[in-house]
């Protein structure tokens, strides 16, 4: 049986239940509503704009079901191709059309995408402390909340704070324990400024890691992030200097837009690697994935055009046998995260799941129905994505500024992060 059926209206949601979310809320004229997320971390008034401004009015009327001509009409006919802005409201539109075709098929968005290819989804948490025994502490806590697999962050003996470690301090004085873009205080908002250290950093995570090995053994799993901070040769060098720990992988080595550099990272290091967050289109891979530089892909579904690109983009790295690791830290809200839990169920190279629980009033305005259990992440089988928007609760949320960090040598000089 067909499904035709017209958009009615689309509404650009924005909430902030502890952190900023962009929400799209599409509905059909029989009634049927799809969420899609167009977070973006420190702009996403943007988005909104983008969304509200040029992308809505030509949303209307048009035919819900035909997920793929929309997506080409919106890329293809907008000039101004790709780029974060562009491609997180492109993702709103469809992933929100995905959710409505599942609803109305009766069926988890998984099974449209050709069924489970596994039973959940290994994800991976977020333990870091100022120092290595608190870093343990936190290791074993999140062992303590079923995760099988830990990406470790510490501080770094000199700087007063680290963006990645969760006791690091910023703006008010509030604890950050996910990684949220600062909101700061007084009139007017600033990014926080943070010293860096890349030599002091290099000397000191081997040694971090050395003491999570004798601590917890040989088995587990273990992620690494470098944030962007270290020019290729560094990367390389502290590539070689983890390779006896057995890393799942060393992420985000170099600045993302320089490909190139993992050329080099990769002629000195067997240690895995892993980019992708930054980047927002299949053209950011194509170099990557033909040579086989990287060995995870790292995009958010809500960066990189939604799930019908994701699944594109995925189906790529699958040829050069490279696997997923979608982006999922908590400035995806739980649309994007469901659509990232969708993903990952289907696929056949899944890698690992990125997932860092949302906050008590950020699940009550997004009422999710995915789970964790065992060290598993599982969607649901509730049609659609498997999310709903209460904006009643999203109304007592207004937006606040907020930015990511800056980072400076010791010099004054801004530095990648």
């Amino acid at each position: 049986m067909g499904y035709a059926v017209r958009i009615e209206s689309a509404e650009v949601v924005i909430t902030s239940p502890g952190r900023n979310f962009v929400t799209l809320r599409i509905v059909t004229e029989d009634g049927v509503t799809g969420l899609g997320d167009a977070t973006l971390n420190g702009r996403e008034l943007a988005v909104a704009s983008y969304l509200r401004d040029h992308v809505v009015p030509l949303l209307l009327n048009r035919d819900a079901s035909r997920i793929e001509d929309t997506w080409q009409y919106l890329y293809r006919g907008a000039y101004w191709r790709r780029g974060p802005v562009t491609m997180a409201a492109i993702a709103a539109v469809d992933t929100a059309l995905w959710d409505i075709k599942a609803k109305a098929a009766g069926m988890p968005l998984y099974q449209l995408l050709g069924g489970a290819s596994r039973t959940g989804a290994l994800a991976y948490g977020h333990a870091s402390g100022r120092d290595v025994p608190e870093l343990l502490d936190s290791i074993r806590a999140h062992l303590e909340r079923g995760y099988r697999a830990i990406r470790v962050q510490t501080g770094v003996p000199g700087l007063a704070s680290v963006y990645g470690v969760a006791s690091a301090s910023a703006g008010g004085g509030e604890r950050y324990d996910y990684e949220p873009a600062r909101r700061g205080s007084g009139p007017r908002v600033l990014p926080a400024e943070e010293s860096w250290d890349t030599r002091a950093y290099l000397r000191h995570v081997p040694t971090v890691f050395e003491a999570v090995r004798q601590e917890f053994g040989p088995e587990l799993p273990l992620l690494h992030d470098g944030h962007h901070r270290m020019t290729p040769i560094q990367a390389a060098r502290l590539g070689k200097a983890l390779e006896p720990y057995d890393l799942f992988w060393l992420e985000d080595a170099t600045p993302g837009e320089d490909q190139a550099a993992l050329r080099l990272i990769r002629q000195h290091t067997t240690t895995p690697l892993a980019i992708g967050e930054v980047f927002n289109h299949v053209h950011d891979y194509t170099t990557l994935l033909s040579e086989r530089l990287i060995d995870y892909v790292r995009s958010a579904v809500t960066h990189t055009g939604g799930v019908t690109a994701m699944r594109k983009l995925l189906d790529l790295a699958a040829v050069y046998g490279i696997k997923s690791g979608i982006h999922g830290p908590t400035d995806i809200s739980p649309v994007g995260m469901a659509a990232a839990l969708h993903l990952d169920l289907a696929v056949h190279n899944f890698g690992i799941q990125e997932y860092m629980p949302h906050t008590a009033d950020t699940l009550e305005v997004f009422r999710t129905s995915f789970r964790f259990e065992e060290g598993l992440l599982h969607p649901s089988d509730t049609p659609g994505l498997g999310v709903e928007l209460d904006t009643e609760a999203a109304g007592r949320f207004p937006y606040q500024p907020a930015y990511l960090p800056v980072n400076r040598l010791a010099d004054g000089t801004v530095h990648d992060w």
